[in-house]
């Protein structure tokens, strides 16, 4: 008995340890991006180091399992991030995305204007990472709400809110990448419930929200300033036209064109999801489907298309269009970095056995591993502003309760702690003062506004997750 007893302090004494090392590497993570005002990246490399060392991992085994976290992150979520931004970029620089918001924008009016602009914000979202859709939409916003009865906010809020539901909670967007290789969720199941659970969530956030801030928060029209002038659609063609070589394009490439690319790597993965679920293995029609549903191959495919039904009609030449795709990689680089560092500090925390003692912990308490997912990804999230760092911590610290979960189960964990990581953005996120300097509002108007809008999608969302779980 005094046997036992020696064994279970013993484990206790290191499961002390162990969260010590966690709440140490997630703090000092914190404090560099919070106070000191460090890069991410750094601060989740020097975060990994005090994680391991505090954890007895030793130098040589936490430098080895922070690179090997680095390594598999960028080899599965680095591949798609790249294809991802490539589509963006040629939706952006060919006016196909100006063409889908004038397309909808000039087909309605009046009531329905704010339902148009969330479904057309979650369009062009798809393949467009959150700061370049708001510098897209801004300028469109703005024009709309200067020739229309139609109050700012009530136009604003439902397009910002499309926008950042589709950033959070579907893939290729950084942020559930990172969760779904993190937890080794199915991606198209993922995609699937996604899209399930941002129906609702934009409808909410963003014209029912939006339609009651804009009676109490009052906030004019602001003038088109340059710089919002430099992001339009319009110039657009600007960036190309500075490279050598390069015109302006000549026209946009046409509205279904642009709106059938979008959306053909989504069909493609839905159709893998939905071949997985109804047919038995072996069919012929699901294996065709697993190849071209396969993330890589329908990104790949997706870019391919681009090139075409997107780059080449709207007249752009070979060059141009080389030029457009090799251009969509710089901006993303610091995003990648700071994804395969978050890669790397989930594998610290794995193999220092911090997620299995959480694992443990929850088990005996009975919390939910999607709530306990949820709250984790909030506290990061609040304290860094980061949705990606809040993402990529949550995702390590949880998942060996993934390891308990169905297939289904995992999927709708890494929904859940992507609905925490856009709780409530405040003035330690870069998008609060994106948002506060296009729409002209004040610190006090931006958290009315904005900072509410991400908590109700935060919030709606993951109560849609957890109806889910009753179902699947």
């Amino acid at each position: 008995m005094t046997a036992q007893l020696a064994a279970e302090a013993a484990k206790a004494s290191g499961n002390g340890q162990l969260i010590l090392a966690a709440v140490l590497g997630i703090a000092v993570v914190i404090v560099l991006i919070a106070w000191a005002k460090w890069h991410p990246f750094l601060a989740l490399v020097v975060g990994s180091a005090v994680l391991g060392l505090v954890a007895a991992l030793g130098p040589s085994k936490t430098v080895t399992s922070f690179t090997t976290g680095l390594g598999s992150t960028v080899g599965s979520v680095g591949l798609l991030i790249a294809l991802g931004s490539m589509i963006g970029a040629l939706l952006a620089e060919s006016g196909g995305a100006d063409g889908i918001v004038s397309r909808v924008v000039n087909s309605v009016s009046g009531a329905a204007l704010p339902w148009a602009m969330a479904g057309v914000a979650a369009l062009i979202g798809l393949p467009l990472f959150f700061e370049v859709g708001v510098v897209l939409l801004v300028p469109i916003v703005l024009l709309v709400a200067r020739r229309t009865d139609v109050g700012l906010l009530k136009i604003g809020i439902p397009a910002l809110a499309g926008l950042s539901v589709l950033h959070g909670l579907v893939p290729p967007h950084p942020g559930p990448l990172v969760a779904i290789a993190s937890l080794n969720a199915d991606l198209g199941l993922t995609l699937m419930f996604g899209l399930i659970c941002a129906i609702p969530t934009v409808i909410v956030a963003g014209p029912v929200f939006g339609n009651f801030i804009s009676k109490r928060v009052h906030v004019p029209v602001p003038a088109l300033s340059a710089t919002a002038a430099a992001g339009s659609p319009d110039a657009g063609g600007a960036e190309l036209a500075d490279q050598p070589g390069a015109v302006r394009p000549p026209r946009n490439p046409g509205f279904w064109p642009s709106v059938l690319t979008v959306l053909l790597p989504i069909v493609l993965m839905l159709a893998r999801a939905i071949g997985e679920l109804t047919l038995e293995q072996g069919n012929g029609v699901r294996g065709a489907l697993d190849v071209l549903g396969n993330p890589p191959v329908a990104l790949l495919l997706g870019v391919l298309v681009a090139m075409w039904a997107l780059a080449y009609r709207a007249g752009f030449t070979r060059a141009q269009t080389s030029s457009v795709i090799g251009g969509s990689l710089p901006p993303i680089a610091g995003i990648l970095l700071i994804v395969a560092a978050g890669g790397g500090f989930k594998q610290v925390l794995v193999d220092a056995g911090v997620g299995t003692v959480v694992a443990d912990a929850a088990k005996n308490a009975h919390m939910s591993a999607l709530l306990l997912g949820f709250l984790v990804a909030v506290g990061i999230r609040v304290a860094t502003g980061s949705a990606t760092v809040a993402t990529i911590t949550a995702a390590g610290i949880v998942a060996p309760l993934a390891a308990t979960l169905d297939k289904p189960g995992v999927s709708l964990l890494a929904l859940a702690i992507g609905c925490g990581s856009l709780f409530f953005s405040h003035v330690n996120d870069a998008g609060f003062w994106l948002v506060k300097e296009y729409f002209g509002m004040t610190v006090g108007q931006t958290i009315k506004t904005w900072s509410v809008m991400e908590t109700i999608i935060s919030v709606v969302g993951f109560a849609c997750v957890l109806l889910l779980s009753l179902v699947v």
